[in-house]
């Protein structure tokens, strides 16, 4: 039976006695920044040593920085307009890549400051509005495209589809993203296993339906990037998985409405993190890659952890 655990100020349910010390008692969970729209897409910067991450309706990406020798951290305007910026990522040689809803691009901002559409288009059709990106350690880009940012103005501009919703991959040095999945309503979020035999995909699905189907999937990964077997994994509740990270164990831990819920590699629950806000999307970082990162609707929190982000 799942059990809490008194962590001062963060509230822990182990449901897995494997969760246990995941989450220090010490470690309290800081809200970092608030009076934010509706936030998304966090990257740790390390050579930077900051976080960035969206204002999404505002059409700003913002920038976390820690306070030295006792002050207080900042949050500050990074990019704006951000196109409505959503998933970030880095490639291989460190540079930020976004997804962007208004642009219904992936674009990469240079060393110099400049920004660079990769991908805009399939087949000759434009993308809808691509949400998640990940990097794998060959180099080749993934990136996930539902509906959603074409469904209001709120967050990009409500514009017709031209394609249905996809998971694509932009090989090493091409321009031409593949389509990898397409059988997904609403893919969304994405991450690797640490040794990358392993895709993880979020579905949230059709959100105009009153109890749409929502899940996570996973494929075993190909040395040349094929997916296949893909199989239901797990199922979050309340609410849905729409971001993820993957520590160095193996364990996924996923947003949810009541917060952070982590599984092990065979799917099973080990335990939840509960967040006073809907967790939208969350990133390992910090020096050690033990510091959680987690963006809560309105509000940028953060929770260091016994275990590390997988190296990507």
């Amino acid at each position: 039976m799942p059990h809490f655990v008194d962590a001062d100020a963060t509230d822990v349910e182990v449901h897995d006695d494997r969760f246990i010390g995941a989450v220090l008692g010490n470690a309290w969970l800081e809200r970092l920044a608030t009076g934010f729209r509706w936030v998304e897409g966090p990257v740790w910067m390390g050579d930077w040593d900051c976080l960035l991450f969206q204002d999404l309706p505002a059409n700003r990406t913002m920038r976390w920085t820690d306070g030295l020798f006792g002050a207080e951290g900042r949050a500050e305007i990074f990019r704006a307009p951000s196109h409505y910026a959503n998933g970030q990522a880095r490639d291989r040689e460190g540079r930020l890549l976004a997804c962007s809803q208004g642009l219904r691009a992936v674009t990469r901002t240079e060393r110099d400051g400049s920004v660079t559409t990769i991908a805009d288009s399939h087949d000759g059709l434009r993308l809808n509005a691509p949400n998640d990106i990940v990097v794998s350690r060959d180099g080749a880009i993934w990136f996930t495209d539902p509906l959603y940012g074409l469904l209001s103005d709120y967050e990009g501009g409500r514009r017709p589809s031209e394609q249905r919703p996809a998971v694509y991959r932009i090989p090493p040095g091409s321009d031409r993203p593949e389509r990898m999945v397409d059988d997904l309503v609403g893919p969304n979020g994405l991450a690797f296993s640490p040794d990358e035999r392993r895709f993880y995909v979020s579905e949230t699905g059709d959100e105009s339906l009153p109890d749409p189907d929502r899940f996570i999937r996973v494929y075993d990964v190909a040395e040349d990037g094929a997916l296949s077997n893909g199989r239901e994994f797990a199922r979050i509740a309340p609410g849905c998985c729409d971001g993820m990270a993957i520590d160095e164990n193996g364990w996924l831990w996923s947003s949810a409405e009541d917060g952070v819920h982590v599984f092990a590699p065979d799917g099973t629950l080990l335990g939840k993190v509960f967040v006073p806000e809907r967790v939208s999307n969350l990133a390992f970082g910090g020096r050690l890659l033990n510091r959680l990162f987690i963006t809560g609707a309105t509000s940028l929190y953060a929770l260091t952890v016994n275990v590390r982000g997988a190296a990507g």
